[in-house]
């Protein structure tokens, strides 16, 4: 996003070059000629950024940047100064300026202060934003606004009122219990039981004295009576994860009280009426197995009346800002507000997450323990996040691994090669825009045309697909 930016120097020729280069960056640009000037322009219009020199007539930039700090905090500072100034610049960042530059310093770092700075004020929005809409959320369980979450939120609504049986369906650490409890807690059994059973935590042998109850000495292990899951939930919602996993023998118990509503507790023949929702959830492809002979079709139907796909992390990425400061809520201590960092933000950000929203969870539990109270760095996040892990397959010194790297390198070279002819095309081979769109010096951005061997007739103008 555009900046509006305050220049405030002394010199008209810096004012007039920086001003420019600023503007050409994409940046809106004000000047001042001295702190005065800039106090009363800062006081007059929205800035979100100022460039003062330090050494000014009327007022000097320190002073300037010390009266900002005070009246405007949501302004961000990037000093210029001398070598002999560093002293003061190092104690400003301190005190809250974002930056400071040498004299003479290259126009392009200058560009690359503004476009950190763009990129953390971005992540403060959205952060503010996921505030805002938490607030709105209150107790809801399942957090997202993006366009795929409000299609499941509309589809959890239009369930809810049914009792049919639903089957909900996605990857591991997408959030398949959190679904389940929404769909009981907005239907009329929401004041009865949600009973929840894993069904991938029990051996075949005892998976239906689980759901079914079983008698006094009904098995080796039985010293007591006990109700199960389904009389458990009477009323109310029985959901059944990973509902997969359960043996054929049991499937076919399984359909026949789903059909008629009774249950036969392990040890006798009586038959005892249930009246139960069945919510069931899988990460596994139920046609597959049923092609394979381990899951029952005539089950599948009876359990997949009514269908909710919960999407992966990485489609529905617009939810991470919210989800972030959730979990950053959930693990702060008493009265702690934690912080996360660009250079974090953009590692989060960067992750495929494989394990989903579990997985995010896990790692911001771990980065709030590890920064105790500070400010979120890449160093406190799990080492899958920091990009510190080696896969034990391709160690080092091994020549799969080598054959591996080499493959990789040439990889990641071709890569950047395409990234900078993208980059030119998309700039019209103008190479300063280019250079800042990359977020490099002009003279890098020469090294690397010249290391890809990447020359001007390459670069068709116009070309931006």
């Amino acid at each position: 996003m555009a900046l509006d930016v305050l220049l405030v120097d002394d010199e008209p020729s810096i004012r007039l070059s920086v001003g420019d280069a600023i503007r050409a960056a994409g940046h809106r640009v004000r000047v001042a000629a001295d702190g005065v000037e800039g106090a009363a322009a800062i006081d007059k219009e929205r800035t979100d950024v100022m460039i003062t020199d330090v050494r000014m007539p009327k007022m000097d930039g320190l002073t300037l940047f010390r009266q900002v700090r005070r009246d405007h905090h949501e302004v961000d500072t990037i000093l210029i100064t001398t070598y002999g100034e560093v002293k003061d610049a190092v104690d400003a960042l301190k005190n809250g300026a974002a930056d400071y530059l040498t004299k003479p310093f290259d126009v392009d770092e200058l560009l690359l202060r503004l476009a950190r700075i763009d990129k953390e004020r971005t992540l403060h929005r959205e952060l503010a934003n996921a505030r805002e809409q938490l607030a709105r959320a209150g107790k809801t369980s399942i957090i997202g606004n993006s366009p795929v979450m409000a299609a499941l939120m509309d589809r959890l609504g239009t369930f809810a009122a049914s009792d049919a049986a639903v089957l909900v369906l996605g990857e591991s650490g997408t959030g398949k219990e959190l679904v389940a409890r929404s769909l009981h807690e907005r239907s009329p059994r929401a004041a009865k039981p949600f009973v929840a059973v894993n069904c991938a935590a029990f051996p075949e042998t005892l998976i239906e004295a689980e759901l079914f109850g079983h008698e006094r000495g009904a098995f080796t292990g039985a010293v007591k009576k006990r109700d199960g899951r389904f009389k458990a939930a009477h009323g109310g919602t029985l959901f059944l994860d990973e509902v997969a996993e359960i043996p054929l023998a049991t499937q076919a118990k399984l359909l026949r009280v789903l059909q008629e509503g009774v249950i036969e507790p392990l040890g006798t023949n009586a038959s005892i009426s249930v009246n139960v929702r069945i919510v069931s959830a899988t990460h596994r492809n139920l046609k597959d197995r049923i092609a394979q002979g381990t899951f029952r079709e005539d089950l599948f139907y009876r359990l997949n009346v009514l269908s909710i796909p919960i999407p992966p992390l990485r489609e529905r990425r617009a939810d991470m800002p919210i989800l972030v400061e959730h979990f950053l809520r959930k693990f702060a201590a008493p009265g702690v507000k934690p912080t996360i960092s660009p250079r974090a933000w953009a590692a989060i950000a960067e992750y495929p997450f494989p394990g989903n929203v579990r997985e995010l969870e896990h790692a911001l539990q771990h980065a709030v323990i590890l920064s105790k109270g500070e400010e979120i760095e890449p160093h406190h996040l799990p080492g899958s996040l920091a990009g510190d892990s080696t896969p034990a397959a391709t160690a080092p010194g091994s020549g799969e691994a080598k054959s591996s790297i080499r493959v990789l390198a040439d990889a990641i070279k071709e890569f950047e090669r395409e990234y900078l002819l993208r980059a030119l095309r998309l700039t019209n081979g103008k190479k300063a825009e280019a250079a800042a769109l990359l977020g490099i010096s002009r003279k890098n951005l020469w090294e690397k045309m010249k290391g890809h061997g990447v020359d001007d007739a390459e670069v068709e103008p116009g070309e931006g697909a």
